[in-house]
């Protein structure tokens, strides 16, 4: 069985872009900028025998803000960048009822099953209530990126940190 680190996309990998003062998913390639520090945490998950998984909701999709083709090239990019090869997405929106989008933990599932990951060797990190909760919802330590975002915040129990780096050092212990 596979451990892993189960990686939200916005905010955790690429930055997010803000419209107003709430963050959103770049839309297009040219917007997408990898957070400081994401490059060695990758590097320091596979040395330490961890799968990194990419689990993100793009609902601008369904919300007919961006194409499903812009949201594959935007993972691709990453995953050339990054060297991460499980990237997982969910194109719906709330109102789809989905057992894919956060926070219902469908993704996770999914890619446990199709990847034989140990949940229970397993963490999460996001910086989004709804990351939080699908992490929960499996039963694997979570890692809570605090941005301040004026949202809903996630019920504990989680680990408050103030970057992907800092989750994944905190993981390998190193």
């Amino acid at each position: 069985m596979n451990k892993a680190v189960f990686l939200d996309r916005d905010g955790v990998i690429n930055e997010v872009v803000f419209s107003g003062n709430l963050p959103i998913p770049p839309r297009k390639l040219d917007e997408v900028r990898i957070i400081d520090g994401v490059f060695e945490a990758i590097m320091l998950l596979k040395a330490n025998k961890f799968l990194p998984v990419v689990i993100t909701n793009q609902p601008d999709v369904a919300r007919k803000k961006v194409t499903v083709e812009t949201v594959t090239a935007i993972n691709s990019h990453i995953s050339e960048l990054l060297g991460i090869t499980h990237i997982y997405t969910c194109i719906h929106d709330d109102s789809d009822f989905c057992k894919c989008r956060k926070p219902s933990s469908g993704l996770i599932e999914q890619s446990a099953t199709e990847l034989a990951i140990d949940l229970s060797k397993s963490f999460l990190v996001g910086d989004r209530w709804k990351d939080i909760a699908a992490g929960q919802g499996v039963g694997v330590q979570c890692f809570f990126i605090d941005y301040s975002y004026p949202e809903k915040r996630p019920k504990e129990p989680y680990i408050k940190v103030r970057s992907l780096l800092e989750a994944v050092e905190r993981i390998t212990g190193g």
